[in-house]
């Protein structure tokens, strides 16, 4: 079993919580932490000559085709798979002849990522790479790391989205100032409560949601809420990838959005079903929806409710 262990000497940096993690082959794993953290992580990290951090900032040649490119490096890294046979796992057959400066910001991305494949390098550590990308972007980073995990290279991906967290790893984790702390991919053990008494405002001819915005309290109509997320045991409202803190657990509020089409589709996240626009199949066990938002937000679907909500859009 091939791994690689950040340690404190590796991690030594007074921004940075005091952690270890041991990485190893079998598995992806990711760090979600706000851009802050990541960025003093990201320092210390490239402060070790050992570790490169791929980050889409280094070269390509924006003039060459992506065929020409992928042969250049396929060429100076003396990659041994094939290069027809990296041209498809990237999915980028269908524009190879295309010049750089004329493809897609997800065709890049894929470029990018064949790129840092090919290098042979190990430990790979990645950051933000499906920030911002298509659904086809997003299979092919996880069919990448699959062949990593094949080939033996621990893989450790960096995000600021607890959903692309989950989404492309094994093994998630949360790094705040606390600490680095697991966070739970599995649902299939879920026990849902609904204990204690809400916070949140209701009687039966007026029902809002009550949200903290610095000090004052903002009242919000079930119907503008795309989707509400745990953070640290607190729930927060999200509208259009704005947050707003609540002073209740998912637990609590539950059952009273439930009557408004809101929908507990995983053990972090309730959705409002009139806002889900699509049903993403990643892979066997691993599904999103998709939010008809400004910014067509993510979130993750318990695979263990993907038959009950199949059931509730009559799909089935």
């Amino acid at each position: 079993m091939v791994y690689f262990k950040f340690n404190h000497d590796i991690i030594n940096n007074k921004d940075l919580p005091s952690f270890s993690l041991t990485i190893d082959d079998t598995v992806a794993t990711s760090i979600y932490s706000d851009i802050d953290m990541q960025s003093e992580l990201v320092t210390a990290l490239r402060s070790d000559h050992r570790i490169t951090i791929f980050d889409q900032q280094e070269g390509l040649y924006k003039r060459l085709t992506i065929e020409a490119n992928l042969a250049f490096y396929h060429k100076w890294f003396n990659c041994q798979t094939p290069l027809p046979e990296i041209v498809v796992l990237f999915e980028l057959q269908s524009v190879a002849r295309t010049p750089l400066h004329k493809c897609s910001d997800s065709e890049l991305r894929r470029v990018y990522f064949a790129k840092y494949y090919m290098s042979g390098v190990a430990p790979v550590v990645f950051r933000e790479p499906i920030h911002g990308v298509d659904v086809r972007t997003v299979k092919t980073f996880q069919n990448m790391l699959q062949k990593l995990k094949e080939d033996g290279r621990p893989a450790l991906v960096l995000v600021s989205n607890m959903e692309h967290a989950m989404l492309v790893s094994d093994s998630a984790y949360k790094l705040q100032a606390s600490g680095l702390h697991t966070i739970e991919i599995d649902e299939d053990n879920e026990k849902n409560s609904d204990t204690g008494q809400s916070d949140v405002t209701m009687n039966a001819n007026l029902f809002k949601i009550p949200a903290k915005v610095d000090d004052k309290m903002i009242l919000f109509d079930p119907p503008e809420i795309d989707y509400i997320e745990s953070q640290d045991g607190k729930a927060m409202l999200v509208i259009n990838n704005e947050t707003y803190a609540m002073d209740a657990t998912l637990a609590e509020i539950e059952k009273k959005l439930e009557i408004y089409g809101f929908y507990r589709c995983h053990r972090s996240y309730i959705v409002n079903l009139q806002k889900v626009r699509e049903i993403i199949t990643w892979s066997k066990n691993t599904y999103s929806l998709k939010v008809d938002n400004k910014i067509q937000s993510t979130i993750p679907l318990s695979r263990t409710k993907i038959q009950d909500i199949q059931e509730k859009f009559s799909l089935k």
